[in-house]
């Protein structure tokens, strides 16, 4: 049977962090403290931000000091950086020490915190190199640590942005690794487990950032709740429907004059907004896995226009033979000139939708705003206006 704190770690890990936090200010400070040790470090300390002040410092009071420390020097680095996520290093030595006398303390330390790896540090902080256990349980009782040791050990940045962190670490799969500064003072520790889930979780927020959900939503968020995080993009959502349903009505007397034009317009409206959509998801994957480097912005949105172009000009061949049959069975005397129409309608639609969908997360990402915020949102509306408007434009000038 699970106990009061187990339970409350299942409920905790399910929900967002302003839920979770209501969860933990409703438990006992020490069951709280429980709790938020075991979690992400990330989560922890966003859980924390979102707790009532009281129930904050009872939590904290059964914390050990040095991981409140931990906590508190992690927020001085940038949000989804290495730096947010660092442990206090506890198995320390110095390379002087001999391998019979760091034996025993290891034996101490071990009932105190989980220990994988042995750093080597000088009297400054610098990490010198790295203790695999087994090479210390083999190693002469009067050897000294510093020819058991493995000399410049791999090592993270502590400003190092998730994403590229992960790159880094991918085919290496150790467990632990040091976290230094630029003069090489050791400042924690982050373990891959940690690392991985933390990216994780940014990364299953992706998608529903992208039509207005927030990250922090969960299956258990109350009903009020989400419908505050939703309904405001929805609202946003219904004036950008607005300013496509402006332009249809603009070409009015087009649609009064050739109603079969109507059966065509949520054809290029769902064509060209698959088209956005293909761009904007391998935008946004390039952003979330690093693939794209800086320099390489020009180069994508080159590459998915072309690819708008092509598959605009072969869809629009397939659409074009269907308005004209469609035309054709309607006895309109300017089937081949709509067909035409809906050719160059899709084509210049396709394009300009796969120009949007790399362009709008690369200007949100410049403006400093979330790639994936409502993204889905602003490209329906671009592809909608800019497919609608030019269909029944092109209508009203070509096709008398």
């Amino acid at each position: 049977m699970k106990s009061t704190s187990d339970s409350l770690l299942d409920a905790v890990s399910q929900s967002g962090a302003h839920d979770a936090a209501d969860l933990l200010e409703q438990a006992s400070g020490e069951d709280a403290a429980r709790v938020l040790q075991q979690l992400n470090p990330m989560v922890a300390q966003h859980v924390l931000n979102e707790m009532e002040d009281e129930s904050r410092t009872a939590a904290l009071t059964f914390v050990p000091l040095n991981k409140t420390r931990q906590w508190a020097r992690n927020l001085e680095h940038p949000e989804d950086s290495v730096g947010r996520l660092m442990e206090e290093p506890v198995a320390v030595f110095r390379p002087e020490a001999t391998a019979r006398d760091t034996i025993e303390e290891v034996r101490k330390l071990a009932k105190k915190a989980f220990i994988t790896y042995g750093y080597i540090t000088d009297e400054q902080g610098r990490l010198l190199g790295l203790l695999v256990m087994r090479d210390l349980m083999l190693a002469e009782p009067d050897a000294r640590l510093a020819d058991v040791m493995i000399k410049q050990p791999f090592t993270l940045a502590p400003d190092m942005e998730l994403t590229d962190a992960m790159k880094l670490v991918v085919n290496k799969h150790y467990p632990v690794y040091p976290v230094c500064s630029k003069d090489g003072i050791l400042l924690g520790l982050v373990r891959g487990q940690t690392l991985f889930e933390a990216r994780a979780i940014e990364i299953s927020a992706q998608v529903g950032s992208m039509v207005g959900v927030e990250k922090e939503e969960r299956l258990t968020t109350p009903l009020l709740r989400s419908l505050r995080f939703r309904h405001p993009w929805l609202q946003i959502n219904l004036v950008t429907c607005f300013i496509a349903a402006t332009v249809v009505g603009v070409f009015e007397g087009t649609l009064g004059r050739l109603v079969l034009l109507a059966a065509f317009l949520p054809v290029l409206a769902g064509q060209s907004g698959n088209t956005g959509c293909q761009a904007l998801a391998v935008t946004l994957r390039g952003m979330t896995l690093g693939d794209l480097k800086a320099g390489d912005e020009r180069k994508l949105v080159i590459k998915e226009g072309l690819l708008g172009l092509y598959n605009g000009m072969l869809v629009g061949i397939s659409a074009a033979i269907g308005m004209g049959i469609y035309a054709h069975m309607n006895n309109n005397p300017n089937a081949f000139m709509l067909a035409f129409v809906v050719w160059v309608a899709m084509t210049f639609s396709c394009v300009v939708s796969g120009l949007s969908g790399a362009l709008i997360p690369l200007l949100l990402r410049k403006f400093g705003a979330d790639p994936a915020t409502a993204s889905s949102i602003f490209l329906t509306t671009a592809t909608d206006v800019i497919s609608m408007g030019t269909f029944l434009g092109l209508a009203t000038l070509l096709v008398p």
